[in-house]
C-alpha cells in the first residue's frame, strides 16, 4: 500500500514538474514575442525621428553649398573695380576660410547625401531584421503551444496563436524621401 501511495506521489510530482516547466516555457516565449514586437516599435520610432531630421540636415547643407557657390560665381562676374574690392574682402577672410577648411576638410554636400543614404539603408535593414525576429518568435511560440502535450496545457491557460507581422499593401510601396 505504501508503495502505491509513493508511486502516486512520484507520478503527481513528475506531472507537476512537467506542468511547471511547460508553464514557464509559455511565459518565456510570450515575453520574447512581446519584446520582439517592442523592437519593431523602437525601430519604427527611430525611423520617424531620425529620417526627417537627416533629410532636413541634408537639405540645409545642400542649400548652404548652393548659396556659397552662387556667391562665388556672383563675385567672379563684375567689373575690374568690383573684383578688386571683392578680392580685398576675400583676402581679409582667407584666414577664416583656411581655419574652417582645416576644421572641416571634407565639407561636401555629396558626402552628406551619402551619409543620408547609408542611414536610410541601415534603418530599413534594422526594421526588416526586427520584423523577421518577431515573426521567428511568433513561429516558435505558435509551434510550442500547438504541440502535444503542450496544446492541452496551453488551452487550459488560454494561450492562443499569435499573429505574424504582415506588411500591408500600403507599406509595401517604396518610401518617398523628398529633398
Amino acid at each position: 500500500m505504501q508503495e502505491i501511495i509513493l508511486g502516486i506521489i512520484i507520478v503527481v510530482a513528475l506531472i507537476a514538474i512537467i506542468l511547471i516547466i511547460m508553464y514557464n516555457r509559455f511565459i518565456q516565449l510570450n515575453i520574447r514575442c512581446n519584446n520582439a514586437w517592442s523592437g519593431i516599435d523602437n525601430q519604427l520610432k527611430r525611423r520617424n525621428d531620425l529620417i526627417p531630421n537627416l533629410v532636413n540636415v541634408t537639405k540645409g547643407y545642400a542649400k548652404y553649398e548652393t548659396e556659397t557657390l552662387e556667391k562665388v560665381i556672383e563675385q567672379r562676374s563684375g567689373s575690374i573695380t568690383e573684383i578688386a574690392k571683392q578680392n580685398e574682402e576675400i583676402s581679409k577672410n582667407v584666414s577664416k576660410i583656411l581655419a574652417l577648411a582645416e576644421s572641416y576638410p571634407d565639407l561636401k554636400a555629396n558626402q552628406v547625401f551619402m551619409n543620408l543614404q547609408i542611414e536610410l539603408t541601415g534603418t530599413e535593414d534594422k526594421i526588416a531584421y526586427a520584423r523577421q525576429f518577431y515573426n521567428d518568435c511568433v513561429q516558435h511560440f505558435n509551434t510550442t503551444i500547438m504541440m502535444f502535450p503542450n496544446n492541452i496545457f496551453a488551452n487550459m491557460l488560454k494561450y492562443k496563436e499569435r499573429e505574424y507581422f504582415k506588411v500591408s499593401d500600403e507599406d509595401k510601396e517604396n518610401v518617398s524621401v523628398k529633398l
